[in-house]
């Protein structure tokens, strides 16, 4: 009779069809030098004059010159490999970027020089839109695109309700409310913070239309309610933008997290925390728009505030992308799966559906969707 207490060997998890895994994100400048080239880049062929590039550029000024976004990537980069090594997963981790090195197609032709067949991607954003995802679709055809050898490449599903995303912002929650003065904290309020899109955009974001602010407002929903189990203070919350660009004729969602925290205190709110839930690090957005902006904006109101850290790299978060990684292998094999998500949505997609998030100003190939 087999001994129960017997250490059998557990197998590993298996990656396969997998040989690699892509970082796919979206990239900053490393020096001043950089900044207007970079910002060249993020918005070629939209005619935007240089001078106007430059007045954005000072945002990075203020930082040296410096995007924290490629620190942040390379950081990630070192945790989900030793993830997946502890894990039992002998797979490559590549990194690549839309808008500066190392970039998407170079390191697409290293990844096909390597032999690799097929690859999964993990892209740093988490929500449906044409800039947030399909964007990053069209980058990744462009990148194979003429390429001999190219690997197969899925993008893994959208992941903003995943837990190893949610749990982690609703600790930083909870740690920001803690530090907030105890007289006003149980009736602080939550401002769940992301990026603002072109309301068109928003209306064709997903394969129906509202996915990008529908994706947001589940996440914020779940993270609110865990939090109020937590404390036992339902604590009132609202999404709201940050880094609105584009042309003043052009409505963009809103409201601005700055005129956010005005209307908070003309109403009386006695504190706010802000959770920066659109954004998976601490890049520009967050450290200029959040740390730099909106906090001097409530110092200015006399309005207690603080912000809320973001998933980085969190265990919990790093462990998602194995998850993710996992999930899409077991798929693709055939077998049944699994998939983990929290709140009223459930778990996305695996191909993005035909016409999902179009691009607003030209119809151009993309991969990782269906036919």
């Amino acid at each position: 009779m087999p001994n129960p207490d017997s250490s059998a060997p557990v197998a590993a998890p298996d990656a396969a069809p997998y040989d690699a895994l892509l970082l796919v994100s979206f990239g900053g400048p490393e020096a001043p030098e950089d900044v207007v080239p970079f910002l060249e880049n993020v918005t070629r062929g939209r005619g935007i004059p240089r001078e106007r590039l430059e007045q954005v550029g000072e945002h990075y000024y203020l930082f040296g010159g410096k995007s924290p976004i490629n620190d942040l990537n390379r950081d990630l980069l070192k945790r989900i490999e030793a993830d997946l090594a502890a894990a039992g997963i002998d797979l490559p981790v590549y990194w690549g970027n839309r808008n500066w090195d190392p970039y998407l197609k170079d390191t697409l032709a290293r990844m096909a020089a390597d032999g690799v067949t097929r690859a999964a991607c993990f892209v740093t954003s988490t929500y449906s839109s044409w800039s947030s995802c399909r964007q990053y679709r069209e980058n990744l055809y462009d990148a194979v695109d003429g390429l001999e050898g190219a690997p197969q490449l899925d993008k893994l599903r959208h992941y903003f309700n995943h837990p190893g995303f949610i749990e982690p912002i609703v600790d930083a929650t909870l740690a920001s409310l803690a530090e907030l003065p105890e007289d006003v904290r149980a009736s602080a309020h939550l401002a769940f913070v992301t990026h603002s899109i072109p309301l068109t955009m928003n209306d064709t974001s997903g394969p129906e239309g509202g996915a990008y602010v529908d994706q947001h407002l589940s996440a914020a929903e779940e993270i609110a309610r865990q939090v109020s189990l937590e404390t036992g203070v339902e604590h009132p919350w609202e999404l709201v933008y940050c880094s609105r660009s584009g042309a003043p004729h052009i409505p963009w969602l809103e409201p601005d997290v700055n005129d956010h925290l005005t209307s908070l205190t003309e109403a009386g709110a006695p504190a706010v925390v802000m959770i920066p839930s659109g954004f998976i690090s601490d890049h520009m957005e967050v450290i200029y728009d959040l740390d730099t902006e909106a906090l001097a904006t409530a110092e200015e109101l006399g309005l207690p505030a603080r912000r809320a850290a973001t998933p980085d790299t969190d265990p919990r978060f790093v462990a998602m992308v194995r998850d993710l990684l996992l999930e899409r292998a077991t798929a693709e094999r055939g077998e049944d799966v699994v998939r983990t998500s929290m709140g009223r949505l459930d778990a996305r997609w695996d191909r993005c559906p035909v016409g999902c998030c179009a691009n607003p100003r030209a119809d151009r190939p993309a991969l990782c969707g269906e036919a």
